[in-house]
Order: structure tokens, then sequence, then C-alpha cells
């Protein structure tokens, strides 16, 4: 299976939500790939879409080694790979240090793209989680985590492609996985894709702007 585009896999996700999903929703993207998949389907269900946004933060001295994954919320969730850290060493003071950095990071991020817009409802909803694809899913695993936190009727994870042993180390994370190809052979997310392009910030906001308004807060 191959997507032409993020917005034809949004596309296709939506039509297999249809029909499944009750009561109000709120989609949630991990920017920058996920957003304008999240779109299509906020769209489609007129539903709000909000960001979920998740930094890694490298050990010590190794920036590109995945030590943790902290994302955003009312409540930030830290995903510790705790081999990682026996590995290298790393302490606790370094680790809240370097969480607190990319928190901030993320909140700069948060205000440059949504410029001071309220959150999406999570408590008592169908919450969808979306990106452009799945590899390891650290990242996915610490979004999934700080959205559960809010206390949302159904956490529903939905991607175009992952490979299936990430998708069932994810499954005690979400209520229900959505997913429309799971290759055995699996390099990179972007293999899946004729168009791959960097999603830029302007297309996120614009995503942003292009989504429907939430119908439950307007009544």
């Amino acid at each position: 299976m191959r997507f032409a585009n993020r917005r034809d896999a949004g596309k296709r996700l939506a039509e297999k939500l249809k029909g499944t999903i009750e009561g109000p929703v709120s989609v949630f993207a991990l920017p920058r790939g996920g957003v304008p998949v999240g779109l299509e389907i906020a769209k489609a269900l007129r539903a709000p879409l909000d960001l979920v946004m998740v930094r890694k933060i490298g050990a010590p001295g190794q920036p590109e080694l995945a030590l943790a994954a902290v994302a955003d919320g009312e409540q930030p969730e830290l995903v510790i790979n705790e081999d990682v850290m026996r590995m290298t060493g790393a302490t606790r003071d370094y680790l809240e240090r370097e969480a607190r950095a990319e928190l901030a990071e993320i909140e700069r991020r948060r205000h440059r793209y949504l410029a001071g817009r309220a959150r999406a409802p999570v408590a008592g909803r169908t919450v969808i989680v979306v990106d452009d694809g799945i590899a390891t899913g650290a990242t996915m695993r610490a979004a999934l985590r700080a959205l559960r936190r809010g206390g949302p009727r159904e956490l529903v994870l939905a991607v175009p492609v992952a490979p299936p042993d990430t998708l069932d180390r994810l499954r005690p994370e979400a209520d229900r996985i959505v997913c429309l190809y799971t290759p055995e052979w699996f390099a990179a997310v972007g293999q899946f894709y004729d168009e791959f392009t960097q999603t830029t910030d302007e297309e996120v906001i614009q995503a942003l702007a292009e989504a429907p308004p939430d119908r439950e807060e307007e009544a």
C-alpha cells in the first residue's frame, strides 16, 4: 500500500474511522507531519484539531540517542528509556533539567502554532491521536500517556502505516488502534509515500486555521 501524500493518507484514515466513533470527538496530531493527516480526519468528523507535542531527550554527550521523551499537556508526561539511562549513566538531575528545557521549547512552538488558542477538550471525549506513520513508537507512547491523563472517554491511535511489532508495544496505551497498513518490512515512514516532503511551520498554522470549530463548545 502506498499513499500519494499526507492528505491522501488522512482521507483514507477518515473513511476507516467514520461510523466507528461515538460522542464528541477531539483530534490531536503530532507536528509537524501528523498535522495534514489529522486535518483530513478532523474535517471528515467535524471535530476540532489540536496538537500534542513531544520532544526527545538525548543522552548526555549523545544527543541522537533517545534517553526519554516528554509530551506537553496540563500534566506533562515523561517516558524514560531505562535501558539507555543505565547504559549512559544519566542522572535524574540531568533528566529533569533537560525535560524542563524541552517543555519550554514545546511551549514556544505551541505559542507559534496556536497563538494562545485554547486546547481542544479531552475529558469525556473520544480522542483520536494521529501521526503520518510510526517507526519505533517512543514519541507516540509519550503522547498517548499525556492525553490519557486528561480522562478521555476513548483514546484512539490512528496512523496510516506502522510495523506490527511497534503497534503491539503501543496497544496497552490506547483503547483502540486504527492502522491502514502494517508491513513486516519497514525501514522508514517515508518509503510508503509518493510525496513526503517536510511539513513546514506555515503549513501547520494553515491546517489549524482550516480545521472545524468545536461544535460541542459552541452549543
